[in-house]
């Protein structure tokens, strides 16, 4: 029989291309958990860290809303001894409400932008800096925009005979006789305070956890201990507030201005802050609550990264007994 006349169920038929259906399916790791899930973590991390630390926060305060002014400021020793004294353990934490509130949100915001343009911009690469830093710069562009509004109400409320009852009450005072406005007074600042602030802070934890997990002979991610989380956390925290101390400053002034003695400023010009606090103070009033700000920072970047890794952990091991069908 000719080649030509082969019958149909005889003839050669092309392979197909393998097919592998699992591919489509969405894999979990410790670094690759689903979106949500990024976000309860984060907002987890960010309200355990704040609540733990608010008292510290209140010191930082009190010793930057005055800066630049003609009054003595107190070191931390003497804020604290003045506040335990005139209003009792209870004046430490005039305003936590407002964080309580604007916390959860914001960090759920910030890990999960973050873990998002980490593994986008990483391209493959785990430890890459640039990546990192940049992930946190957008982190913290959304994330500042969510918490700004409830920054500035807190801080109003933890100054020293600050005349608002609670955060309702700041809140609806401030929008009659200041507009809303005077909520974003900050963002700028904060944005370009946080910039900086976060791409030191996630750069330096990525790269000191790396370090120590090296020094440790911690062979994956699997394998690491709320040590390593914490003393990546404390140092990332503490070099990033040092770093940006006077913008902070800058901040709070612009948060608290005409409310307690706090002078009032014509624009929310940095540069404008910046030549008034000197002016009235010299240059060591930009760097008023520099010893707060890092003792807040060092301690709650630590509990605010061991929560975040526990947290996400813990999703780790949910997804994975749920992909074996347990």
């Amino acid at each position: 029989m000719a080649a030509t006349d082969i019958s149909p169920q005889y003839r050669p038929v092309a392979k197909p291309p393998d097919f592998s259906p699992e591919l489509t399916v969405s894999t979990y790791h410790h670094d690759g958990l689903l979106f949500w899930q990024y976000m309860v973590a984060g907002s987890i991390a960010g309200s355990v860290e704040h609540m733990a630390m608010f008292p510290v926060d209140t010191l930082k305060t009190r010793m930057q809303a005055l800066a630049g002014s003609c009054r003595t400021q107190p070191g931390v020793r003497q804020a604290f001894t003045s506040i335990l004294k005139l209003e009792g353990p209870a004046g430490l934490y005039r305003g936590i409400g407002a964080m309580g509130l604007g916390a959860g949100p914001a960090h759920a915001v910030y890990f999960s932008i973050y873990e998002l343009f980490k593994e986008s911009l990483s391209s493959g690469d785990p430890n890459n800096p640039v990546a990192h830093a940049t992930a946190g710069v957008c982190a913290t562009v959304a994330s500042d925009a969510v918490i700004t509004p409830l920054d500035m109400v807190k801080q109003r409320l933890q100054l020293e005979r600050s005349p608002y009852r609670g955060v309702g009450d700041c809140v609806r005072r401030v929008l009659v006789e200041e507009g809303i406005g005077a909520f974003y007074a900050s963002y700028r600042t904060t944005v370009v305070m946080n910039a900086p602030f976060t791409a030191v802070h996630f750069a330096t934890y990525e790269a000191a956890k790396r370090g120590l997990m090296e020094a440790f002979l911690v062979e994956s991610a699997s394998d690491e201990s709320l040590v390593v989380h914490a003393t990546a956390g404390a140092a990332a925290g503490a070099l990033a507030a040092a770093v940006t101390t006077p913008l902070d400053v800058v901040k709070t002034q612009l948060q608290c201005q005409g409310v307690c003695g706090c002078d009032r400023f014509s624009s929310s010009s940095i540069r404008d802050v910046i030549r008034a606090v000197v002016n009235k103070d010299g240059y060591r009033g930009l760097m008023r609550g520099w010893l707060p700000r890092m003792l807040f920072h060092a301690p709650a970047a630590a509990i605010c990264w061991s929560t975040y890794e526990t947290s996400k952990s813990f999703f780790q091991r949910l997804n994975d007994s749920k992909s074996r069908g347990y």
